[in-house]
């Protein structure tokens, strides 16, 4: 499994802390600090993150904004690199910014930037929570809760994405503080929104019994949860499964079990759907797919769906695609991606990388999706 992972490094996060300035916000505050002496430190420590992951140079390719705001870095360590964006010699807030909206355009897996909390709400207010994002700590102040403990952490974190491990996605809040009340001796902090973070991996949620997922439990909290994400205005394609099915419940409807079923505002607008049907129930109409793994290798597409076209699934979008599975149900799979095999080859190809499963009430994970060939040569790879 390839992993598209973003970089932006903030080349000048941090200069004020080690000359007394409280900061690097400003356009003449970096300036200021190289005067008086103060060394860039973002590449550095970004670089320390990123040699956790040289023994998986052919597993990513990082997508980075040109010049110290990522490429010098990435490849002076060896990785495949694109460059999205160019910038001039003298960086400013809204290349970060640029260039975040340009990853995510890109369909990066996970934004991994460095710098501040001011880094943080550009980060934010360019792309707000659509894509997962992964601070290293590189500025003077870091109140938010987007960044790991240290840049090797950093690296860990994006390791265990790389990697395949179960990784839980969480919301956390940007914050900062006022530099000029700052500089002043007043500490004034405000929550500016907030994105999703890869914590670290949670085996034990909050619904257990003596150590293991009550099925019961985490499926009416994988219910609760994607009831309460659901918008009136928009078509759902209920796929088959238990899973599934539980939210069909909570919602006191009628599920075709092992068919495919249309809803809208939480009211059932026709039941065991044909292809054909389906197409034309949702053309035109804001859609969203919702499914689970049908079948002991993993698919999510093409067993026991066969009914979700590839026309259908393009039409609706990768970004609109809603899994839901217990954690147990992923372990079981030990590593193995999850597979699309809709009959459409290319198709199977747009749909390879990461996708967030929800797992519970708020708990997401990120998952590895693959096709049919990939998960073959793993298999045969582990014998």
């Amino acid at each position: 499994m390839h992993f598209k992972l973003g970089l932006i490094i903030n080349p000048v996060a941090g200069l004020g802390g080690s000359v007394a300035l409280k900061g690097s916000d400003g356009e003449d505050t970096a300036a200021q600090a190289l005067a008086l002496g103060a060394e860039p430190k973002a590449n550095s420590r970004t670089k320390a993150a990123l040699e956790i992951l040289l023994p998986y140079k052919n597993k990513l390719t990082i997508y980075t904004i040109s010049g110290d705001m990522g490429e010098h870095t990435a490849k002076a360590l060896g990785f495949n690199v694109e460059v999205i964006y160019s910038t001039l010699a003298k960086t400013t807030p809204q290349d970060t910014e640029k260039g975040a909206v340009l990853l995510q355009q890109a369909g990066v897996d996970l934004v991994l930037f460095a710098g501040g909390d001011g880094t943080a709400r550009n980060i934010c207010h360019a792309i707000e929570d659509t894509v997962p994002v992964l601070g290293v700590p590189a500025g003077c102040k870091i109140h938010s809760g987007v960044y790991a403990i240290t840049p090797k952490a950093a690296g860990r974190v994006v390791e265990m994405l790389v990697t395949g491990e179960l990784v839980t996605l969480s919301d956390a809040d940007v914050m900062d503080i006022d530099e000029n009340a700052f500089r002043q001796g007043r500490v004034k902090a405000k929550r500016y929104g907030e994105m999703q973070i890869p914590s670290e991996i949670r085996y034990v949620q909050a619904v257990k019994n003596g150590g293991k997922e009550t099925d019961e439990l985490v499926l009416a909290d994988i219910a609760a949860h994607v009831v309460s994400e659901m918008d009136e205005d928009t078509l759902y394609v209920m796929g088959s499964g238990s899973t599934v099915n539980a939210i069909m419940q909570e919602m006191g409807l009628e599920n075709t079990l092992l068919g495919v079923d249309l809803i809208k505002d939480q009211t059932l607008v026709a039941k065991d759907l044909t292809a054909q049907q389906l197409l034309e129930y949702t053309h035109g109409h804001a859609t969203t797919l919702v499914i689970t793994l049908i079948g002991g290798q993993g698919h999510i597409f093409g067993r026991g769906n066969q009914q979700l076209s590839p026309e259908l699934i393009r039409n609706i979008g990768k970004e609109n695609i809603t899994v839901v599975a217990t954690k147990t149900k992923l372990q079981a799979l030990n590593g193995r991606p999850l597979i699309c095999d809709t009959g459409d080859s290319a198709l199977d190809d747009e749909l390879t990388g990461y996708i967030k499963v929800t797992t519970g009430f708020n708990d997401h994970i990120m998952y590895a999706v693959g096709h049919e060939n990939e998960s073959t040569t793993q298999n045969q790879e582990k014998i």
